[in-house]
């Protein structure tokens, strides 16, 4: 019988064939990206043909890699359903989202989606970090960001980045709304991580006079902080929407700040993707639309 390849090298091979990138082959294996290239030469030495154009951004396929990897691609989409049948729990459908997006829109929209698709048990991952559909086994992940993804993803866009600023109410009380721009100026700011506080005033060519303000980690805490009356946060506007409808929150200024990264619903293309998954994925996709 014909030696077969390493199965590290076919791993390697399959996963940067899927995103025609080493580096986005080597996230996805939990590898350094040296590795995953290393792989990939030793599998083109052991078979004697090159398997890849390597480009100045990224990977191309030679006519011989392209039918290659149909083949092995196929052969691990096989391997990886017959895995499938073997799990405990077929429903079960693991989302990665980052902690606000789990905790401001996710988390009170599930009611909807338990009504809908009982038997489903859609468990939520809620990281800050990339986190990877091989290494961490996640099925669907919500990221912001911008494309191009790569072409082992399907891709659905879920929301614009809309940026608004929001105070509670007890904070501007005094104020008519909008705020003028010599009030916003003066107002408590809250900053998270993306610090945008600085790019939405230089728009209207105005500086900050209301002090450092109130640092946080995650839009989620300067949304709660917000909510006790501690500052005005920016905050995409899809996330604050029940709490604006609630009057829990007003928008201080009509005007937006809009941005490249948008929040982008992410899943692995596949034939043969579970019932509870599509389901998922779906309802996310429709969700998101009726709220836009």
């Amino acid at each position: 019988m014909t030696q077969l390849p390493p199965l590290n090298g076919l791993r390697a091979f399959d996963a940067a064939g899927r995103h025609l990138n080493f580096r986005a082959a080597a996230d996805e294996m939990g590898v350094t990206q040296g590795a995953v290239a290393q792989q990939v030469r030793q599998l083109e030495a052991q078979l004697g043909v090159p398997l890849f154009d390597r480009l100045p951004k990224g990977l191309a396929f030679t006519s011989t890699g392209r039918g290659y990897h149909a083949r092995v691609a196929t052969v691990f989409e096989e391997l990886r359903a017959a895995t499938e049948t073997l799990r405990p729990e077929p429903d079960k459908v693991l989302v990665s989202v980052t902690p606000t997006f789990a905790a401001k829109w996710l988390i009170p929209n599930l009611p909807d989606f338990s009504a809908l698709h009982p038997n489903a048990d859609l468990a939520v991952f809620a990281t800050e970090r990339v986190s990877s559909f091989y290494g961490d086994g996640i099925d669907l992940a919500i990221r912001q960001g911008k494309p191009p993804f790569g072409a082992a993803l399907e891709v659905v866009r879920l929301f614009r980045q809309k940026v608004i600023a929001v105070a509670a109410p007890s904070l501007v009380a005094e104020h008519r709304l909008p705020l003028d721009l010599e009030t916003l100026s003066h107002l408590p700011k809250l900053h998270d991580a993306h610090d945008l506080w600085p790019a939405f005033l230089k728009q209207f060519k105005v500086e900050n006079r209301g002090g450092h303000g109130l640092r946080l980690s995650q839009t989620a805490l300067a949304m709660d902080a917000a909510l006790s009356g501690q500052g005005a946060a920016l905050v995409s506007s899809f996330l604050v929407r029940r709490d604006i409808a609630e009057k829990r929150l007003v928008q201080i200024h009509p005007e937006a700040l809009s941005g490249e990264q948008d929040f982008y619903l992410l899943a692995e293309r596949s034939q043969k993707r579970r019932s509870s998954v599509q389901a998922a994925f779906d309802w996310f996709a429709s969700k998101a639309e009726a709220d836009a």
